[in-house]
């Protein structure tokens, strides 16, 4: 999920100072004022992460500056406020008339009727749709195939680690780039953890008197159990197993009752038990990025949108870098292939400005911008290529996570009804399990459960 580190505090940033504006309220509840070619119209948007707000504040800049007519408010909110505002805004009538969709969300708000179609703007517009990375189009659609989002950015899954550490044991790149998983003995991947994890006597992991109980260094951190979709936690390995929850988006069924897996969650929790790995308890509610830049984990597995916040702490003691997932029994490195978009919101008094605000952020002229800011990867193809070039540029290869999409080795979040319901279902029996207080044959039940919302 595409939570934001840096901050939780609400900025509310007016974006597009526009000459004669005047600020004024107008009937229909939009913001106008006496502009140079006549009314100005407000079009408030609503994002959660702070580190992409330059980039979309320069956005609407721009925006503003080539429509007169249109000026953008912008409010950043962290994670967990931000989709609250967003859910007791519909209820209310009173939200962003755009706001920044997730596709765990977005199912429940169209199929409540809360976000509006977009295909009768994009065939007037002869918009060309086939400009996107492929998939991407596809996670924001209706089982009908009715359009609700024009893609922006798209993420995968890889490992951080520290240089530094690794390279005093007696690591290269190399080696971390061909790491191999398996759930029986965890391969390579679980040689490198356990040797990564030092306790507070200086004793590695795999080394006789290791004390699993005082690790000072753990070599994999946990972030969560991944609770029902396991994006940055097991899906890359389940996923060389030839497992996923569904059968496809809108899948009316999911498969946690699968003892391939079980299998795959019963290694991840054998991390715990060695001492490789923080217990459940341990980690809540600790940023896995800063027990990295801290030396208190040498490696994480998670998702490109962290890799600013990562790199950007490179200090005398972390010399941070990226290696892809483990390749497993399959032979292939798998990441889950996340996209985000846009949804105009049924409550807003403005669907054209709206709809005009949401086709410029799904253009290559904003998402250029979003592209040489380094954050993210756009989802435009040619823009990814620039973003790729601007993280070159500050050093940083990223290559483990755009190699995903160039060898199609990609499983697609999981999009189906009753998100939030799935969610309550499987993220306090995941959380069990990954605290020791239950085990993987609890699943079984749990996907009953999930499987008769359905039904």
């Amino acid at each position: 999920m595409k939570k934001s580190l840096a901050t939780t505090a609400t900025l509310a940033i007016a974006v597009g100072a526009l000459a004669g504006c005047s600020g004024g309220g107008s009937d229909d509840g939009s913001s106008e004022g006496s502009g140079q070619g006549g009314d100005v119209t407000t079009i408030s948007y609503g994002l959660w992460d702070s580190n992409q707000l330059p980039a979309y504040q320069q956005c609407a800049d721009d925006f503003a500056a080539a429509n007169p007519q249109y000026t953008v408010d912008i409010e950043q909110i962290g994670w967990d406020d931000y989709w609250s505002k967003i859910t007791t805004g519909f209820v209310s009538g009173e939200n962003y008339d755009v706001f920044t969709s997730h596709v765990a969300y977005y199912p429940e708000f169209q199929k409540n009727n809360q976000v509006l179609p977009l295909d009768e703007y994009i065939a007037r517009d002869g918009l060309d749709m086939s400009i996107y990375q492929d998939g991407l189009v596809e996670l924001w659609q209706d089982p009908d195939g009715v359009q609700y989002g024009l893609p922006k950015d798209f993420d995968t899954v890889s490992l951080f680690y520290n240089v530094q550490m690794t390279e005093e044991a007696g690591y290269s790149a190399e080696d971390l780039a061909n790491l191999t998983w398996n759930p029986e003995d965890g391969g390579t991947y679980e040689e490198f953890i356990a040797h990564m994890t030092v306790d507070k006597n200086g004793v590695r992991g795999d080394e006789p008197g290791f004390d699993k109980d005082n690790v000072e260094t753990y070599g994999l951190w946990m972030e969560g159990s991944g609770g029902a979709d396991g994006q940055t936690q097991w899906t890359f390995l389940t996923a060389s197993l030839g497992w996923e929850q569904t059968d496809g988006p809108w899948a009316t069924s999911y498969r946690y009752d699968d003892p391939v897996f079980a299998e795959t969650i019963d290694w991840w929790y054998s991390l715990v038990e060695k001492g490789y790995m923080p217990t459940f308890a341990a980690q809540e509610g600790i940023s896995w990025a800063d027990q990295l830049i801290a030396g208190k984990a040498a490696m994480v597995p998670n998702g490109s949108w962290m890799t600013g916040y990562v790199f950007g702490a490179a200090s005398d003691t972390f010399t941070p870098a990226v290696a892809p997932t483990p390749v497993g029994p399959d032979g292939q490195s798998w990441s889950m292939m996340n996209g985000l978009a846009d949804n105009i919101s049924a409550t807003t008094d403005n669907p054209d400005a709206a709809w005009e605000w949401v086709k410029y952020l799904g253009s290559a002229e904003c998402q250029d911008v979003v592209a040489e800011a380094a954050v993210v990867f756009p989802a435009i193809k040619t823009s990814t290529d620039k973003a790729v070039v601007a993280f070159e540029a500050g050093g940083v290869d990223v290559t483990a996570f755009t190699g995903h999409v160039d060898d199609g080795t990609t499983v697609l979040f999981p999009i189906t009804d009753n998100k939030s319901d799935v969610n309550s279902i499987m993220t306090p029996v995941m959380e069990a399990i990954m605290s020791g207080s239950a085990g993987t044959d609890t699943l079984a039940d749990a996907n009953a459960n999930v499987n008769a919302l359905f039904e």
